[in-house]
């Protein structure tokens, strides 16, 4: 997908450049949001458990555009740095048994925290008059997953393909300048990540995961 993305987004600059009616916009902004995913982890065929999470995030990109007439436009989106979770902390006990029948109680703490790294949409947006515009696209983003679990497995990281909508204000200034408010909502597929080492049958899968958010961003057209 991030192939495509970047072809997509090189030919409609390459068009750009061979026409007069057509602009580039270049800004920065920044987003926050509230998200929410649930998840259920297994051990082959038997669900250990199903939870689900809501928290906060906030964040800053940068994009770049191609203007058409300026009533349509499509672009690229890019978060440059991580989003990082706060790190989850659970302890359990685990049973072990020696040759004499004597059981041996041990407390295992498990540690969890997920990064969310090269977040990038690419979208396309429709004026509907000359300040109002509506706005769709495909994301993408890799999640990394740090863990230090008492068993000693650890989960592989996954890729998240999702889509987003948005309602946006947009107000261009005679020097070529513009600032946008926007609110979205974005929704990203379900993945199921496996472990490795000790545990390897345990499976953790992504069910949903989706939010709304504000985004304030500053740009120039040129």
């Amino acid at each position: 997908m991030k192939k495509l993305l970047l072809t997509f987004v090189l030919s409609a600059f390459y068009v750009t450049s061979a026409s007069a009616d057509l602009g580039v916009n270049v800004g920065v902004s920044g987003q926050a949001g509230l998200f929410t995913a649930s998840a259920t982890e297994s051990t082959g065929t038997t669900t250990k458990g199903t939870g689900s999470e809501h928290g906060e995030a906030a964040w800053g990109s940068i994009f770049l555009e191609a203007s058409i007439n300026d009533k349509f436009m499509v672009g690229v989106d890019y978060v440059p740095m991580a989003l990082e979770t706060e790190t989850a902390e659970t302890a359990k006990s685990a049973d072990s048994y020696d040759a004499a029948g004597t059981k041996t109680v041990t407390a295992q703490t498990n540690n969890v925290q997920i990064d969310f790294e090269h977040l990038t949409t690419l979208y396309a947006a429709f004026m509907m008059n000359d300040n109002f515009y509506l706005k769709a696209g495909v994301t993408q983003v890799d999640v990394i997953t740090n863990e230090n679990l008492g068993t000693g497995a650890s989960y592989a990281n996954a890729e998240l393909d999702g889509s987003m909508f948005g309602l946006g204000y947009h107000n261009a200034l005679d020097n070529g300048a513009f600032f946008r408010f926007e609110g979205n909502y974005m929704s990203f597929d379900g993945a199921t990540v496996s472990a490795t080492g000790t545990n390897a049958d345990n499976k953790i899968q992504l069910k949903n995961l989706d939010g709304i958010s504000g985004k304030i961003s500053i740009g120039k057209t040129f």
